[in-house]
């Protein structure tokens, strides 16, 4: 069985000087998650999310669903 590999991307919204948070969104077809790391480490470790969840967070973050408590 083939593995597909991560496809990493970081946002076109993204120009903070590299503390960027990179998606590989190709692999929701295969694995039904969207893995997600750090920019500054792209060696370390990766949070592989469900796709709905992930959905969910982006679609809170463009309504300014978070607020610093």
């Amino acid at each position: 069985m083939a593995t597909e590999t991560p496809r990493w991307y970081t946002s076109s919204y993204s120009n903070n000087g590299g503390n960027c948070v990179q998606v590989a969104t190709n692999l929701v077809a295969t694995t039904g998650t969207v893995p997600v790391r750090d920019s500054k480490n792209p060696g370390g470790p990766a949070l592989a999310l469900r796709a709905d969840a992930f959905a969910a967070f982006v679609a809170g973050a463009k309504q300014d669903g978070f607020h610093a408590v």
